[in-house]
């Protein structure tokens, strides 16, 4: 059972991880980026266009899409959650450019190496 939720140094660095991940994809640096996620066959990220289940699947489709920064965009809100000390979500609302709403949503689990995305999901936000 888990006895804490929300223990503020575990929201603080899932916080900065999180935000330091979104300044990789900005920037499109596909080796922080994919530094960030769980070297596993068990972690997962869902997109809008894609189903990657493995870490060698998730860096394989980074390599081969992203080149270069990304388009512009802003986070508009973000709640991190801290479930113990060494699992948190985080669950975000971010608008491109363009207008459009989108939500991400990430599990991060404390690794040896640090802290690591586990599951990903992206997808567009109802209109």
């Amino acid at each position: 059972m888990i006895e804490e939720i929300d223990n503020e140094e575990t929201v603080a660095e899932v916080r900065d991880c999180f935000l330091r991940y979104n300044r990789a994809l900005d920037a499109g640096d596909v080796d922080a980026l994919n530094g960030f996620f769980w070297n596993s066959p068990a972690t997962v990220r869902f997109g809008p266009g894609e189903t990657l289940f493995g870490y060698d699947a998730i860096a394989g489709f980074r390599s081969n899409r992203w080149r270069g920064a990304g388009p512009a965009r802003r986070i508009e809100e973000v709640v991190v959650t801290a479930y113990g000390r060494d699992v948190a979500t985080t669950n975000a609302l971010i608008r491109s450019g363009n207008g459009a709403l989108s939500r991400q949503s990430q599990t991060w689990i404390r690794r040896p190496e640090g802290w690591r995305i586990a599951a990903a999901h992206v997808s567009a936000a109802p209109a």
